[in-house]
């Protein structure tokens, strides 16, 4: 700039402060700037009047400032000067005038010559006939004529126009002289001058109103200032002025003006680079607002129309890569085709449109993986290129982007030769720019980074050097200050740290982070730029960590995460990707130290990302999938069973995103699996192991030899083989899980971090196939492996306790075959230093409790400390003290617990132990606890048959033989019919704690309103069902437990209901014998014994002279006697036979006990448990003339448990006037024949029964004898006889029902209806009363649960019955039960007492048929 420039913009910044500051000394300099700007410009100057008009100006002022007005003549005679040389029709003609008039005004005031006035007068008549009535120079010439009318008036004192009038310095530069300033200031960066300039266009802009011309360009100009002055300091108020003064420019261009497209225009950048700076979302959708008006105005054959339609498709696409908005990036795409089409060949702007269409299409191909899109946008650079021959300015450009094209299509399909072709273009283009070149750094790190990729392809170390020295000479031209340091630093750091994940050498990754900490130091707290070296830190800090387990480097990188975070606050664009990095950090923190609030903080944070990623997200499935593998890590900690369902459903979810070809999805699918083998290991569901080995197969298949992730496919498969092998023992899957494992570890090269794992698998395989085929090279390679293994798990490494458990389990298999002691010792050692090295609350200590319990278990058998074998009770306490620390490791999980609980009651059984009763205990109650989060009744079934069938009377055999009769009792109560028991517990009735208070009113709502949800039939899902479907409905369930048992919990602290629904005591057992004494029958391995339990008397225990083998084969015998010689000729010896033995050995003695006890012909209820419960105890005797029976000493009735007896008495109901429903249904669906006597025998019932209003009867049969009638029928009536087809289904017991017209109503039917308030049922059809084998003491038949859903007393029958038998015992029965026409379901057992005595007068009736009825109940 010249020296003419340099002084006048001195003069005027000086006078502009002066004006501000009101400091002499700056109006001086000002004076002395323009002075020496006149005297650059002689008379014929084109500047001469202006600098002349800038002096007179600055001496003005300075003559008001001094009150030295007799100097006013100098300033006068300037300006006359300056409007001598300015023309009629110059634009600053008038402002020349305006100020010479305000100083002969002055003049004037102080002299009084008129001719001033006068003069003054007649310049301002000019000025105001020049100007538009709405500028400012109007208003102030128009001022000045009003206090010159006044002054002419008399009404004004001299002093009083000075103070009145305008002066010089009120008026601020005309637009022109203002452009000119702008011009010259954004040319130079010199802070002071930019913001002297920006001073004073605010000033204009004062006097420059709403509706004056030039406003708008005023507006417009300071607006680009501000810009520039927010680019060069970085302060956002600059950038939100700019913006606000744009908005006002656009309002002062309504709609037709001719300059309203270019203010919309400019409104719009400005909005979207703001977005891009702060990523408001709003400032996006603005800008494309207001592109589109833009777009409006520029309609097809408008010039500017393909400009407009760029800008357009530019912000769309932006919005498209943040928001992943396929709408947007397509319209982007027809935009720019529609631009491209209006250049055609020749047209100067076709390279640029190539290029911008070439680039949205390969946006589009990153998105969705349209290979048409890549390939398009290749042609279409290549033609960009073609247009830009060497020598052309943009070639450059054209080659950097083709070569960028290419480098995707090679990461895509990689071939290659684009990569090579990429490189070659690359090196082209770094020819363009030889040394000394701005833009040399820029080709330089192009060039290295497609090396680095051709290196992490190829793995040529000659690439990564390469791109390494490329990288450092780039660095080399961005000194401290450039702009494009900070990339050439982050691309540096990434190569150094690629080297340093090939050779390790450690140098290279501390430069790395050296590079990264001098990027995040030129990014001070509060700079918008500051988040991604937060990022990158952070991320090779924690690689450091991991290289050398330095925690500070880890601690560091989530302090820096954490301040990245914060840099995206709700809203921001990149908050999820923070989110995410943070939680990673606190997740391997966690890790490494297992605090809690790390992995919580994790999961949390991992909570929101999702919640960021919304359905449709592309990023969806990473979310899904990185919190779900923190879920299942929190359920490994902690086991809680809500974490692993939960992560199985984000695992499912993800992998439904990524469909068969995507990418992803073999990872997916592995991941799918694993959470569904740990909920096999943990819940024992065979689908789930089923499911994970299908998936895991899939998974394989996408991993073909050579495949990077094969072996972690061959891992998991093998895994899952194996588990299936040890649950089903299918040698095929054991075989294939060792191929598999061989071929896997063969893949990982010794040093592999993963190769530890696989010696594990491995070794665990063969140790278990020398177990199933004794093959001892199995053994001593499994051991050989698992010590590679712990070699590879020093001290400190998180799975080294696993490893050491493992190991210590084979040597002690290998003892146990060879009796090498040192196997033994070792074993101990192994398992020891492992349990010390494991977290309070980490699940292995389970499984490392019970391998030091059997290695105790052999030092005890054999004596190894010294002593005689089985002497030693320091081993077995150390024995039985372990089994019982892993039945209480919370964290195992239930399923485990409980079976590290019954092996404790096994060892503790077998070797007499003190514990063996608490183990019991135990058992029984894990037992109860893992069947309440066991969702269908059927499920919790299926359950029971995988323990053991004589627990409960194992726990009650031990209680005998302490001499705790009491606790036998109780043992037996608790550990028996648990299906039902729990059913019965969500109906249990809370009328008592109404006068407990408000918060025992809360709690009984709260119960009842848990209860019902609970007792509502499990939803049964189709074979077709999604897996997903069925676990959300188990996880929801299990919830609904663990709020019922904390509502069980807080009322239990109410007074009185301290044991509110724990298993009772014996006092409170004791109540059932109000009515008579109940015989609890027990049958184990250790003794056969009967409990007499009265209503007040101690219990009764009698050694029964028989034993647990001889009951299985008397029951062996009456199921074969029954339909031996049944007919009516035959007398069925083998049935009496086994009769005469159950009498002797069973029943006789417990007649014998109870002479003193219970009257002849009394009552007498037998609960029998195990074996007992298949045997007809009834119908015991000796079967010869004059022989002893039990039906002639007493009245038998059965009842399940003694609980049921008792809820069975407290609800009695005498009621004179009863509802009876009378069922019948001869020819039910399915069946091929007819139940001809089903009609005579409800019409038979009718006769028998009181009439009305005694009884109020009521019949179904025939085709009105459906399911939903029945069901209706039976929750109307509290009385009802059923005569049917039954069936009795072993394989599911809950089916077995009472066929009815369309459908059955089954056992699971009735035991989810609500009978309480029912007295009396008559089941007459065929094994109604007749328990499952396989859980015998559940006692699961359609009698017992009728009685269970609340059913006083009950009439079933054991096997298959005949209709003459049912026509005559239904007669003798009704005319016993009502005969005097009274009803009282209590007199139903003496009833089917007498009716049976009747039958046993008639030969002619088989023996099985005259006993094949029991009573059950009250």
């Amino acid at each position: 700039m010249d020296a003419l420039a340099l002084e006048t913009d001195a003069g005027h910044r000086l006078l502009t402060q002066y004006c501000r500051t009101q400091s002499g000394g700056n109006l001086e300099q000002s004076i002395e700037h323009f002075e020496r700007a006149l005297d650059l410009c002689p008379i014929d100057h084109p500047y001469h009047p202006a600098a002349l008009f800038n002096l007179a100006t600055a001496k003005c002022v300075s003559c008001q400032a001094d009150e030295r007005y007799l100097d006013l003549d100098i300033p006068i005679s300037l300006f006359q000067r300056a409007l001598d040389l300015r023309a009629t029709d110059h634009p600053d003609r008038s402002v020349t005038q305006l100020h010479l008039a305000i100083a002969l005004l002055s003049r004037f005031a102080k002299r009084g010559f008129e001719s001033d006035a006068d003069a003054a007068e007649e310049l301002l008549s000019e000025v105001l006939e020049a100007c538009q009535a709405n500028s400012h120079i109007y208003r102030a010439a128009l001022i000045a004529m009003e206090i010159r009318a006044l002054h002419s008036a008399g009404r004004f004192k001299g002093n009083d126009l000075e103070q009145e009038q305008p002066t010089t310095s009120m008026f601020p530069l005309s637009p022109n002289q203002l452009a000119d300033q702008a011009k010259r200031c954004l040319q130079r960066d010199e802070p002071g001058a930019l913001d002297e300039v920006i001073s004073l266009h605010y000033d204009a802009l004062r006097y420059y109103n709403t509706g004056h011309a030039c406003r708008g360009q005023l507006l417009d100009d300071l607006a680009g200032m501000l810009e520039t002055r927010f680019e060069r300091r970085g302060n956002d108020k600059d950038w939100d002025e700019a913006i606000t003064l744009q908005t006002e420019a656009l309002a002062l261009f309504p709609v037709g003006h001719t300059d309203q497209c270019m203010s919309l225009n400019k409104l719009a950048s400005g909005l979207f680079s703001r977005y891009q700076d702060r990523g408001k979302d709003e400032d996006l959708d603005q800008a494309i607002a207001l592109q589109r008006e833009a777009l409006a105005l520029r309609p097809v054959g408008h010039t500017g129309r393909s400009k407009s339609l760029s800008d357009l498709a530019l912000k769309l696409s932006c919005r498209s890569d943040h928001r992943s908005n396929d709408e947007d990036l397509d319209e982007a795409i027809i935009f720019h085709r529609e631009a491209l089409a209006l250049r055609p060949v020749g047209h100067t702007d076709r390279s640029a449109s190539l290029s911008d269409l070439a680039l949205e299409l390969s946006c589009r191909f990153d998105d969705r993986g349209n290979d048409k899109d890549l390939n398009e946008a290749i042609a279409l650079q290549r033609e960009a290129l073609a247009l830009r021959p060497v020598g052309h300015t943009g070639r450059f450009v054209s080659l950097n982007n083709l070569a960028n094209r290419l480098s995707s299509r090679f990461e895509h399909g990689g071939k290659d030769e684009d990569l090579d072709e990429a490189i070659v273009f690359h090196r082209e283009a770094l020819a363009l720019h030889p040394v000394g070149h701005t833009d040399r750094s820029a080709s330089l790190s192009d060039l290295a980074v497609e090396l680095s990729s051709r290196f992490d392809h190829r793995g040529n170390d000659k690439d990564l050097d390469e791109a390494i020295t490329l990288q450092t000479e780039a660095l080399a031209f961005c000194p401290v200050g450039h702009t494009d340091r900070t990339m050439s630093l982050y691309n540096l750091a990434n190569q150094l740290s690629s080297r340093f994940e090939h050779r390790g050498h450690g140098e290279d990754l501390d430069q790395a982070i050296a590079l990264l900490r001098e990027v995040l130091a030129l990014h001070l707290v509060g700079q918008t730029g500051r988040f991604k070296p937060l990022d990158d830190l952070a991320n090779q800090l924690s690689s450091r960590f991991d290289h050398r387990g330095n925690e500070e480097d880890l601690d560091e990188a989530i302090t820096l995460q954490t301040e990245a975070l914060a840099l995206c606050p709700v809203g921001h664009t990149g908050r999820s990707v923070s989110l995410n990095n943070l939680a990673s950090g606190l997740f391997t923190r966690f890790e490494h130290r297992s605090k809690d609030e790390d992995l919580d903080q994790a999961i949390a944070l991992n909570r929101e990302a999702l919640a960021l990623h919304s359905v449709g997200h592309t990023d969806r499935s990473m979310s899904l999938n990185n919190l779900a593998f923190e879920l299942s890590s929190r359920f490994d900690h902690r086991g809680n069973d809500e974490d692993l369902d939960e992560a199985i459903a984000l695992h499912r979810e993800a992998l439904a995103l990524r469909p068969v070809g995507h990418t992803g999805r073999s990872s997916s699918l592995n991941s799918l699996a694993n959470r569904l083998s740990s909920r096999f290991e943990h819940r024992g569901h065979n689908e789930d192991l089923d499911q994970a080995i299908t998936l895991y197969r899939e998974s394989l298949a996408l991993c073909p030899v050579g495949h990077t992730d094969r072996s972690m496919s061959l891992n998991n498969l093998a895994s899952g083989l194996f588990t299936r092998f040890e649950r089903r023992g299918k040698d095929e899957d054991l075989d294939q899980a060792i191929v598999l494992n061989r071929e896997t570890l063969a893949l990982i090269p010794a040093g592999h971090t993963d190769r530890s794992k696989l010696f594990n698998n491995l070794a665990i395989q063969l140790s278990s196939r020398y177990y199933h085929r004794g093959n001892d090279e199995d053994l001593d390679q499994a051991i050989g492996l698992l010590r590679e293994a712990l070699a590879l798990r020093p001290v400190g490494h998180t799975g080294r306790s696993k490893s050491l458990n493992n190991l210590a389990n084979e040597l002690s298999t290998r003892f146990e075959h060879q009796r090498n002691r040192e196997d033994l010792d070792e074993s101990r050692e192994n398992l020891c230093c492992a349990l010390t090295l494991l977290t309070q609350h980490d699940p292995l200590q389970l499984a490392v409790h019970q391998s030091l319990a059997t290695v105790y278990l052999s030092f005890h058998r054999l004596g190894l400390d010294d002593t005689g074998a089985g002497e030693n009770t320091d081993s077995l306490n150390a024995a039985m003290h372990h089994l019982k620390a892993a039945a209480n490791v919370v964290s195992g999980g239930l399923l485990s617990r409980l079976r590290a609980s019954l092996h404790w009651a096994h060892h503790a059984s077998e070797y007499l132990h003190g514990t063996q009763l608490e183990a019991y205990a135990i058992s029984m109650q894990l037992l109860d606890a893992y069947m309440s989060v066991t969702a269908s009744v059927s499920s919790r079934h299926n359950a029971m048959k995988e323990f053991s069938r004589t627990l409960a009377v194992d726990a009650a055999s031990c209680a005998l033989r302490s001499g705790d009769v009491r606790r036998a009792v109780e043992l037996l109560e608790q550990g028996r019919t648990i299906i039902w028991t729990q059913m019965a517990r969500l109906r249990t009735p809370l009328d008592s704690l109404q006068t407990c208070g408000d918060h025992a009113v809360t709690l009984m709502k709260r119960f009842r309103d848990l209860s019902f949800r609970l007792d509502k039939p499990y939803a049964s899902h189709s074979e077709g069902t999604p897996s997903v479907d069925v676990e959300a409905e188990e996880t929801r369930y299990r919830r609904l437990v663990q709020d019922w048992n904390g509502t069980v919990e807080e009322m239990r602290k109410i007074e009185g209901f301290s044991r509110f629904l724990l298993p009772p005591l014996f006092s409170d057992l004791q109540h059932a014998g109000h009515d008579g004494p109940i015989i609890v029958l027990l049958a184990s391995e250790s003794s056969c014994d009967a409990i007499i339990v009265t209503h007040e008397q101690p219990p009764t225990s009698i050694q029964l002279p028989t034993n647990f083998q001889k009951l299985a084969e008397l029951e062996i015998a009456f199921r074969e006697a029954v339909p031996k010689d049944a007919g009516p000729k035959g007398n069925q010896r083998a049935l009496m036979e086994a009769l005469r033995k159950l009498w002797e050995f069973v029943v006789r003695p417990v007649v014998e006990n109870l002479g003193a006890i219970a009257r002849r012909g009394s009552r007498i209820w037998w609960c029998p448990t195990s074996v007992f419960n298949f045997l007809p105890l009834h119908a015991a005797g000796e079967y010869r003339k004059d022989g002893e029976s039990l039906s002639r000493h007493y009245i038998s009735s059965y009842t399940p448990s003694l609980t049921a007896l008792i809820k069975a008495r407290a609800n009695h109901d005498k009621s004179p006037s009863v509802p009876f429903v009378a069922i019948g249904q001869n020819r039910p669906a399915g069946v091929l024949f007819t139940l001809d006597a089903v009609e005579p025998e409800l019409e038979l019932v009718r006769t028998l029964l009181p009439p009305p209003p005694t009884v109020s009867f009521s019949k179904i049969t025939s085709v009105d004898a459906t399911k939903s009638r029945a069901l209706s029928a039976l929750q109307d009536n509290t009385w009802f006889h059923l005569a049917c087809h039954g069936t009795q289904k072993f394989d599911e017991p809950f089916q077995s029902a009472f066929l009815m017209q369309d459908q059955p109503l089954s056992l699971l039917d009735i035991a989810h209806m609500d009978l309480s308030r029912h007295q009396f049922a008559f089941l007459s059809a065929c094994e109604t009363a007749v328990g499952v084998p396989a859980t015998p003491d559940e006692v699961i038949h359609l009698a017992a649960g009728l009685q269970f859903a609340g059913v006083k007393s009950v009439v079933g029958t054991l096997w298959k019955v005949d209709d003459p038998t049912v026509q005559r015992l239904v007669k003798a029965f009704y005319e016993n039960l009502c005969g005097d026409g009274t009803m009282n379901s209590k007199r139903a057992a003496r009833a089917l007492h007498r009716a049976v005595q009747l039958l046993a007068s008639d030969r002619d009736i088989p023996l099985a048929q005259r006993i094949v009825f029991v009573h059950i109940g009250i």
